[in-house]
């Protein structure tokens, strides 16, 4: 039996809702391929009628990082999340009039803004939406995406990355610091938005 503070940390950080259709998908940045290439097969069954990418390159790093999987197929000079996302979904047979990009972002919390930015400048108005994640991603993306769209119902899917799962990551030094890192991020950048989303609400 798993100790009690390893399953509340996993039920909290491991999100992962119902499928239903929805207005978009959001992308949060990344450079593992299964994000677009999952949201491209939900784009296909009628899901979404947009999908977001979103993300340049990490404020960690100078460059882009380079494709984590699949890159005998995925075998462009991408320069940030955003050209490779698009390209995984494009390859995947999402028309480019489904895709609505955002490449300036450098961490999560601007993959939310800056994506609502894009579609506010486009003035294209969503009520409901998806957001496609790494699966311990997943509680600090709804978190920062809901801040963005105050008004947007969300759903998470969530992807498996990095053999991480909520079943496993605490078997693992890399999925305890990764785990344990989304969740102190989560309250790190939950302080610094919080009164702003009270007043959006």
């Amino acid at each position: 039996m798993q100790n009690r503070i390893i399953m509340d940390i996993s039920n909290y950080i491991f999100v992962a809702d119902e499928l239903q259709k929805v207005d978009a998908i959001f992308l949060p940045g990344g450079s593992n391929p299964e994000q677009p290439e999952y949201a491209a097969q939900l784009y296909h069954e009628g899901y979404a009628k947009w999908i977001i990418p979103s993300g340049g390159v990490s404020v960690k790093k100078e460059a882009w990082p380079g494709v984590r999987s699949k890159a005998e197929i995925y075998d462009g000079d991408y320069h940030s999340d955003c050209e490779f996302f698009t390209d995984v979904l494009l390859k995947n047979g999402v028309p480019d009039s489904a895709i609505i990009g955002e490449n300036e972002s450098g961490h999560t919390r601007d993959n939310a803004f800056l994506s609502r930015k894009v579609l506010d400048e486009k003035c294209i108005e969503i009520k409901t939406a998806m957001i496609v994640c790494k699966a311990f991603h997943a509680r600090r993306c709804l978190m920062l995406y809901q801040m963005a769209f105050p008004d947007v119902s969300f759903i998470v899917r969530p992807v498996h990355c990095y053999n991480i799962t909520k079943d496993n990551w605490y078997s693992t030094e890399d999925g305890v610091n990764r785990v344990l890192g989304e969740l102190a991020r989560c309250g790190n950048q939950f302080v610094g938005d919080y009164k702003n989303y009270l007043k959006l609400k």
